[in-house]
């Protein structure tokens, strides 16, 4: 059942996969007017959603909804595997790949297989050139955090420690 006619006109133009409204950025494409203007964050980086406890921005109402969970403590989404509870769906997804095996983040150079897109992204640093190089020695580094604490070295101090 639908309120109105035009909630209805929405469902059907879903089971016909019409996407009438098309983003100017990217050409992703959507069914209603409203899922496109909220898609169009993305590309401008407008955040209108504040959280009143902390002061963090959100892009959509449910993002700030989902997070206003932490600060409630609210475990809504429970595994049923192992019974663990989270605040977020994304993060109960995540979760249950750790049962499944599942890895779906692989990485363009090497194949290798992810369960989270975060560790994917740390493990693509591998790949890159060691751009950050020791002015004092041949030595390079993918990070310019490990140079600075190599520098030390040669300073006679101990980073390390």
């Amino acid at each position: 059942r639908f309120v109105d006619s035009s909630e209805l006109r929405i469902h059907q133009k879903m089971h016909r996969r019409e996407k009438l409204y098309k983003c100017k950025d990217c050409d992703k494409c959507f069914f209603q007017k409203s899922y496109l203007s909220e898609h169009q964050s993305i590309h401008t980086g407008v955040k209108p959603y504040m959280c009143i406890e902390c002061g963090t921005f959100f892009r959509t109402i449910q993002m700030l909804r989902s997070h206003e969970n932490v600060h409630r403590g609210e475990k809504k989404f429970k595994c049923l595997d192992c019974g663990k509870a989270f605040t977020r769906q994304s993060t109960l997804r995540s979760h249950c790949q750790t049962h499944t095996g599942e890895k779906p983040h692989k990485c363009s150079v090497c194949e290798k297989s992810f369960t989270r897109k975060d560790t994917l992204v740390m493990h693509q640093r591998t790949h890159l050139e060691k751009q950050y190089k020791c002015p004092e020695c041949d030595k390079s580094f993918r990070c310019k955090y490990y140079l600075r604490k190599h520098e030390r070295l040669h300073k006679g101090e101990q980073p390390f420690k």
